[in-house]
């Protein structure tokens, strides 16, 4: 009976907890009746998880905190006035009182421009605020100030806040301001007062005093002996004449509070800097420094002059700048121009030539320009060092700022239209900070490198600037500029046109090399443009011209024979290549050289009176050569043209170049490279073409102009 009961209960317990289980399951189907089984520790694990209170929500420890303060106190006459802007927040729901201020006197306090409640509890101010959220309290304040023999005074209140800034202004120049509480963090003198900013104690008053020296008694000063080193740049502009003088002013005896400086007439005060200077005053033709330092045995100050001048040629009667009541006074003079200049300068009054190498190294650095001419004086009483000028100013000649010996593009067209394109660019610079580059419309530049380093392109109101001078980097030699931009285009059809265009830049290239490469599924011909096939340049050269083996660059040189061939000597040659044009004679043996012939299309045409005109045309690079001419008799008046397209060859030689130009041409390791950096660094995504096809070309001497070739493509 005992296993019996025992038996009926678990069987009991097991139904019991399957249908607990049951009822927290989402409902079946009917006709897929399941059963879950549970362990007892399990199932019990879960009651005790059911008989749990829920945990209360965790409030904030304080009503509210204040979290930074900004004081702004002026001090005028009997009262300091300050505004207090406090920045704080409300952390629980509800209206909380808020502590801001504690023994002190409030004028006016308001809250997103609305009256702030606040409330007296004994000496603190109290303010009533709606929670939770930020809050930003303007609190306008207000204090007498208390006076000592030599001294004022009065005290900032305690604010509660994590961090208490405070801007406080003073009068008197000479005001020696302290905290009792606090760090000064800075100190500046302005229009006869003292402001100093300062970090509080939080919490904490303040008792903010200074001194009163204006009223104290002066004591008599001892007598001031001083000297003066006088160090002057002039440069003479295109308008305008500008004067810098270092000055050094060394005390000996004597702590004078002010220097008093004489400019020279017609002049106009642009600047005085100083690090013992703490302000000036003009008076007519007087400007008096007062120094922040007198116990200072040394002061230097740098005065910058301008005043105009009729422009071109001019003459100048200038006088320099002069220290008063000092007992010695040296100076140099150095006198730079802008542009080209004759100068004819004509000392007086003490002053005397010098060598330019003999100035001080610190008016050397003060120059930017060459300096024109030097002098050295020492200031005589009664006598006031002087300059007569007479400059002639000469027209300036261009002189070309950059340009680049040759360009390497490359171009890869995806079979959506869309064309990445690298320009390399081997540039020789004297100055030319940027480059402009008029992109194709909807192009935009990915990526910009100068000797090998990134670069960011600046964008202008008329074009894209290229820089070609980074921080820290000074070419000495040719280096190399590269770019390259992302152009949109259109898709690919089954068959159409298509234009590609490299962009125009404001700096005369001698050669453009150029490959497209195009998708293996499409076929192109070139049917229109301003470049050249560099398969067609291959073939003029390698079907008429000879490669000279031992020969220096820029050689052409040949041999001109009759039919029988025997030598004509007499022959005139002509050689013309864009504007360079050169001509040559054949000799007795029927030779001729030509030297120095530059990159690009050649025209070389032989004649002779009596025989006929020849011609030959083709792409030279720079590769001495060898052009032979045979030339048949015939009427004046007759010539023969054999150019790159119609090359005098034998038909085995012609089948060949025609075989040659039908295959497929691989692309260049420059077409490799970009493909890489597509693929990995440059900051765009574009489906790199693997295979195809690439088309070189050649164009020389592109001057401001666009690099264009045209297309006829069709799907293979």
């Amino acid at each position: 009976m005992m296993r019996q009961g025992r038996s009926l209960w678990t069987t009991a317990f097991i139904v019991a907890t399957a249908h607990s289980a049951a009822a927290q399951q989402p409902p079946r189907p009917a006709e897929t009746p399941r059963t879950v089984t549970l362990s007892v520790t399990e199932y019990n694990r879960l009651i005790d998880l059911a008989a749990r209170p829920p945990q209360p929500q965790t409030a904030a420890p304080v009503a509210a905190v204040l979290s930074s303060a900004d004081l702004r106190v002026r001090v005028d006459r009997e009262t300091a006035r300050g505004v207090f802007a406090v920045a704080g927040e409300v952390l629980r729901p509800g209206v909380a009182k808020v502590a801001v201020l504690n023994g002190a006197t409030l004028v006016d306090a308001t809250i997103a421009g609305r009256p702030l409640p606040l409330l007296a509890e004994g000496t603190a101010q109290t303010a009533l605020l709606p929670g939770p959220g930020p809050f930003t309290l303007n609190l306008d304040w207000g204090a007498p100030l208390t006076f000592a023999p030599g001294k004022g005074s009065f005290i900032l209140p305690a604010l509660p806040a994590g961090t208490v800034r405070a801007t406080i202004d003073v009068p008197s120049e000479q005001a020696d301001v302290k905290l009792s509480s606090g760090l000064i963090t800075r100190r500046t003198t302005n229009g006869g007062r003292t402001i100093i900013e300062a970090t509080l104690t939080p919490a904490a008053p303040a008792e903010v005093s200074w001194s009163m020296r204006d009223s104290a008694p002066v004591a008599a000063a001892r007598e001031t002996r001083a000297a003066a080193d006088v160090l002057t740049l002039v440069t003479l502009g295109e308008s305008d004449v500008r004067m810098v003088a270092l000055i050094d002013v060394t005390v000996m005896q004597g702590e004078p509070r002010t220097i008093d400086l004489r400019l020279p007439a017609g002049y106009e005060l642009i600047s005085i800097s100083g690090s013992t200077l703490d302000g000036s005053a003009q008076d007519g033709a007087t400007v008096r420094l007062t120094l922040r330092d007198p116990a200072m045995r040394r002061h230097q100050f740098l005065v910058s002059l301008e005043r105009p001048h009729g422009g071109g040629s001019f003459t100048l009667d200038t006088a320099f700048v002069d220290v008063a009541d000092i007992q010695r006074q040296r100076g140099e003079v150095a006198v730079e121009g802008v542009g080209t200049l004759d100068l004819n300068a004509a000392d007086r009054d003490g002053m005397h030539r010098i060598d330019v190498r003999e100035l001080q190294p610190a008016l050397q650095s003060l120059a930017r320009l060459p300096v024109l001419a030097a002098f050295r004086y020492q200031r005589m009483p009664n006598l006031t060092p002087g300059l007569t000028l007479e400059a002639k100013r000469f027209a300036d000649a261009g002189v070309l700022a950059a340009y680049a010996e040759c360009a390497t593009a490359t171009t890869m067209i995806t079979t959506e239209g869309r064309a990445l394109t690298e320009v390399v660019l081997q540039l020789q610079n004297r100055a030319q900070p940027f480059l402009k580059v008029n992109l194709p419309d909807s192009a935009t530049i990915v990526s910009v490198e100068v000797a090998g380093a990134s670069a960011k392109p600046v964008l202008g109101a008329d074009g894209v600037r290229v820089p070609l001078l980074r921080p820290g980097f000074k070419p000495h030699g040719s280096y190399t500029v590269s770019f390259v931009y992302l152009h949109a285009g259109t898709s690919f059809a089954k068959k159409g046109d298509l234009q590609m265009m490299l962009p125009k830049m404001d700096v005369p290239v001698g050669e453009v090399a150029w490959e497209v490469f195009a998708p293996e599924s499409y076929r192109l011909r070139t049917t229109g443009g301003n470049v050249i096939e560099q398969i067609s340049a291959d073939r003029s050269i390698r079907v008429q011209l000879q490669p000279i083996v031992n020969g220096v660059r820029g050689e052409v040189h040949g041999r001109v024979t009759d039919p029988s061939g025997a030598v004509l000597p007499g022959v005139t040659i002509e050689l013309t290549s864009g504007p360079f044009k050169g001509s040559a004679v054949t000799n007795s043996a029927g030779g001729f050289v030509l030297i120095g012939v530059p990159s690009g299309r050649v025209t070389l045409t032989a004649t002779l009176a009596g025989f006929s005109t020849e011609r030959r045309e083709w792409f030279f690079d720079q590769s001495p050569v060898r052009v032979d001419f045979t030339m048949r008799v015939g009427q004046v008046a007759e010539t023969i043209a054999v150019t790159g397209e119609t090359p005098i060859v034998d038909r085995q030689r012609d089948l060949d170049l025609e075989k040659e130009a039908s295959r497929v041409v691989e692309p260049s390791q420059n077409v490799i490279n970009l493909q890489q950096r597509a693929a990995g660094v440059l900051p765009i995504r574009i489906d790199v073409p693997k295979a195809g096809t690439s088309h070189k070309f050649v164009k020389p001497l592109v001057v401001d102009q666009e690099t264009v070739v045209a297309f006829n493509y069709k799907r293979k």
